[in-house]
């Protein structure tokens, strides 16, 4: 097995380009969502409520990416990646500007829930369409990579908040949260179909999702449980992060947006670190390592009171919680059965995510109920969620399937490399 590196650099101009678009389209997608993550706050002011109310609109944009994912990732097997690609995103940044314009919360709540539609159509096609275009000796590279495109959304969120938000309102940044729709030009123009797609289709014609599923149920209910661990892994020590540090600990707007940026450099390093390890470890054998590093850090990123303790420690955490993430998008789609590699990856991380969507609401919920109604406990709610999914997760992989750099429809590139 070789280890992917310096496999970025042999790359073609198209293969370049096709992670660049998929990468920008979940960083963009990150960026629209976290834009709300980070003005909670100010949201349930206006609308005159309080923030368990508002996280509802994060719950039901969790709740319908699974139907996204579906529609999205069938569309992209039946005629191709790059339409679907484009069309989702094209999509996710039109509901992004018309939040901008909500009259009340419910229509606010309302349209982030067809947002969630969109969102969850991006990360399964833009994945397979990556992935089937670069050599499979570079999946583990590419895997961080992309997936290091959500740290990059958070981290160009929390900028934005911090130079943009005192100036322009929640409001203005949303309208700001359109601008992914000018990848939609890039896309058009740059990127190649997938060649992995056009031979499988060629070999054998689109099949119905009941078919292409029949011996593979098993499977998908594994990786749905797995993508549930994982996404309460994630949502729970990154949405209400930026509110326990406000409410909490009493930061300023600047000093949030600083340490946002810091744990969310942490973030793109170890997706692509923990992504890259995968080629020479396995992708099982990295997750759980990561997994198994976050759990010294939770008691100093829960707990400190300093800023810099405070910074020190979400950096450490982030680059642990992303660097599982980082070996997800290779996971996936290696698991995938044949002719449904844009559907199934997409669909079991969107399930996932339906049954850890609840987790803002909860972990709103447990602060109020550990801390009280004026003093609601955020450190102890992060850290019993954390404390419980990361060792779920390290049990869950151990136990779980690998088929790393299995062939994806035999393709052969000009360098003669397998994909």
């Amino acid at each position: 097995m070789t280890d992917g590196a310096g496999a970025g650099e042999s790359w073609t101009p198209a293969q370049r380009a096709v992670v660049t678009a998929s990468f920008l389209g979940w960083m963009l997608d990150a960026f629209d969502f976290f834009l709300v993550v980070f003005v909670l706050e100010r949201i349930a002011r206006d609308f005159g409520t309080d923030v368990k109310h508002v996280t509802y609109a994060i719950f039901l944009t969790l709740v319908m990416r699974p139907l996204g994912a579906f529609i999205f990732g069938r569309l992209a097997d039946r005629h191709g990646r790059r339409p679907a690609l484009m069309a989702s995103v094209l999509l996710y940044s039109v509901l992004e500007l018309a939040s901008a314009f909500a009259p009340s919360l419910a229509a606010f709540i309302a349209l982030r829930a067809l947002y969630g539609i969109a969102m969850g159509g991006e990360w399964g096609v833009g994945a397979s369409l990556a992935l089937e275009s670069v050599p499979v000796r570079s999946r583990g590279l590419t895997s961080g990579i992309l997936q290091s495109g959500y740290p990059a959304g958070y981290l160009l969120a929390a900028i934005a908040f911090g130079l943009l938000y005192e100036r322009i309102g929640w409001r203005g940044m949303l309208v700001v949260g359109a601008a992914p729709a000018l990848l939609v030009l890039y896309i058009r123009a740059r990127i190649p179909e997938s060649a992995a797609w056009a031979a499988a289709r060629t070999a054998a014609p689109a099949r119905n999702l009941w078919a292409s599923l029949s011996g593979h149920w098993r499977l998908a209910a594994y990786a749905i449980v797995l993508m549930a661990m994982f996404n309460l892994f994630s949502h729970g020590t990154q949405d209400l992060y930026p509110t326990f540090l406000r409410v909490q600990r009493g930061l300023t707007t600047g000093a949030i947006s600083r340490i946002a940026i810091l744990y969310n450099i942490g973030a793109l390093c170890g997706g692509v670190l923990f992504g890259r390890l995968s080629s020479r470890i396995g992708r099982r054998a990295a997750i759980a390592l990561a997994a198994l590093l976050a759990l010294p850090a939770l008691p100093f990123w829960a707990y400190s009171t300093s800023v810099t303790g405070i910074a020190i420690a979400a950096f450490a955490m982030q680059l642990m919680v992303q660097g599982a993430w980082g070996v997800v998008p290779a996971h996936l789609n290696e698991l995938s059965p044949q002719g449904m590699r844009a559907t199934f990856p997409g669909v079991v991380y969107q399930l996932g995510n339906l049954l850890a969507s609840y987790n803002a609401t909860l972990q709103a919920s447990i602060a109020v109920d550990h801390g009280g109604a004026a003093h609601p406990d955020y450190a102890f709610a992060l850290c019993l969620v954390c404390g419980i999914v990361a060792p779920a997760l390290i049990v869950l992989v151990a136990l779980g399937p690998e088929r790393r750099e299995v062939s994806f429809a035999g393709i052969v590139d000009e360098g003669g490399e397998r994909r």
